[in-house]
């Protein structure tokens, strides 16, 4: 199991660091990537496309054929061949219960803790380890805090499902 987990949380890392990039090229927040932006980022991630293999890669993602790339089109074309195997399940079932766990204030707590996981797969009846759930969330946290802000948690689970 744990080397399984292994290639599974690599494969989140992964995600995470497609995240990041798309971000860093996003220079306007705006959510979408041009076709330049898309060169870029490609580059970046140390390939170096023509301008027709971006024209083409630019086509196939462009789901809605707005002429831009959002972040879910831009990980949906560079996720199709990963898989999270029985750990995406368990962690969309977390993602589910996470999205619905309002605190008492009424305000739903934003960061996701290698604890949060662990207990969250806990009450599902799932059995990780806290390590285990620590070395999942450290895997997608971007800024090494030791949290995953919830909307980038459901955005890689949610990709590689």
């Amino acid at each position: 199991m744990l080397g399984s987990l292994t290639a599974q949380t690599e494969a989140l890392s992964h995600v995470q660091g497609l995240v990041e990039a798309f971000r860093a090229f996003d220079s306007d927040n705006d959510g979408s990537i041009t076709e330049a932006e898309l060169g870029g980022i490609m580059g970046s991630l140390g390939y170096n496309p023509t301008e027709e293999e971006v024209r083409a890669m630019m086509q196939e993602g462009d789901v809605n054929k707005d002429g831009l790339l959002s972040l879910e089109e831009f990980l949906e074309m560079n996720t199709k061949n990963l898989e999270l195997g029985g750990l995406g399940n368990f962690l969309m079932n977390a993602a589910e219960a996470l999205n619905n766990n309002i605190d008492g204030d009424g305000i739903c707590d934003q960061m996701v803790t290698g604890e949060e996981l662990f207990q969250v797969l806990g009450s599902l009846g799932v059995n990780f380890g806290l390590e285990d759930c620590q070395n999942i969330i450290a895997s997608m946290d971007m800024d090494g805090d030791g949290a995953v802000s919830l909307e980038d948690f459901n955005l890689i689970v949610t990709s590689l499902l």
